[in-house]
């Protein structure tokens, strides 16, 4: 292993985030997204920190980015110093007012089709908040700072987060006017895990499912394409308009709708504020979103 030659300069703060974010994403796309910058920066704020600890800190391999023994030695400390700063931010954004920015994360649908349109009060209540919307595949974190509240169809059960239930989803089978109803469209492999995917895997084995994709608008547009017929959260159906209604196989599953947000954020007015216009949003609706919610 190539141990690169040592910098007198000062240790950079900046860098050792990088390294963390890196260390944990495993890859330059990755921590460049959460981070919010260039592959550029994520590889330019590595090299300079190794070469200021003369020390080589990742394997370079095809499939990513591997902490070496000394990487992993740096991590244990860095990450504990990365801990507190973000523990100090989120304590002195107790302080700060109905200002800054906000980001909330959730699931494309309820984004698009349900929190965005309803979050306008919001906006007009609160100029001096910035909003930010994440649609993120993954579960961001809320402890790093990568959200500061998030909505989520599980409850999750670790770290130091605040949970609320906003709403039970009921779901329903619907096809377009003039559809195939025997046929189905589906999910793809990437979404197996889901409730849905698996109650389809069960209650329609045999039937044939002709179109299959990774996202609950293109499930949209697909049966309003005539496709076939899909299993869709109640709400989304209705709020489109315009689809049929169809008798399920066997009862259709339900989810779950949580609020989290982690516990020294929780009365930081701006997400305050936030988590007051995202629970009445789903209050005010539970008649369509299918049952009542806490």
């Amino acid at each position: 292993m190539a141990v690169q030659n040592r910098s007198t300069g000062p240790l950079d703060w900046e860098d050792l985030r990088v390294f963390v974010a890196l260390a944990r994403a495993g890859s330059l796309s990755a921590a460049a997204r959460a981070l919010k910058v260039s592959h550029a920066t994520v590889g330019r704020r590595i090299a300079a920190l190794e070469k200021t600890l003369g020390l080589a800190l990742f394997d370079r391999r095809a499939d990513g980015y591997a902490l070496t023994a000394e990487g992993a030695a740096v991590l244990e400390l860095a990450a504990g110093m990365d801990e507190r700063a973000l523990a100090i931010l989120r304590r002195a954004g107790r302080e700060a007012g109905l200002t800054g920015t906000v980001r909330l994360t959730t699931t494309e649908g309820l984004a698009e089709r349900f929190l965005i349109p309803r979050l306008a009060g919001f906006h007009h209540r609160h100029p001096g908040i910035d909003l930010e919307v994440l649609i993120d595949p993954r579960s961001l974190s809320l402890a790093r700072r990568e959200a500061d509240v998030a909505v989520r169809l599980a409850r999750p059960r670790a770290g130091e987060l605040v949970t609320r239930r906003l709403a039970v989803l009921t779901y329903g089978v619907y096809v377009a006017p003039g559809g195939d109803t025997s046929a189905w469209v589906g999910v793809d492999d990437s979404l197996a895990h889901l409730p849905e995917a698996q109650w389809l895997a069960r209650h329609a084995a045999g039937a044939r499912v002709v179109l299959r994709v990774n996202g609950l608008l293109a499930q949209l547009a697909a049966v309003r394409s005539g496709f076939g017929k899909a299993l869709l959260p109640r709400w989304f159906a209705e709020e489109e308009g315009g689809l049929v209604a169809v008798p399920p196989p066997a009862p259709p599953p339900v989810r779950e709708a949580w609020l989290v947000v982690h516990r020294d954020l929780k009365d930081v007015p701006r997400v305050r504020a936030l988590i007051d216009a995202v629970v009445a949003a789903f209050e005010a609706e539970q008649e369509l979103l299918g049952s009542s919610g806490p």
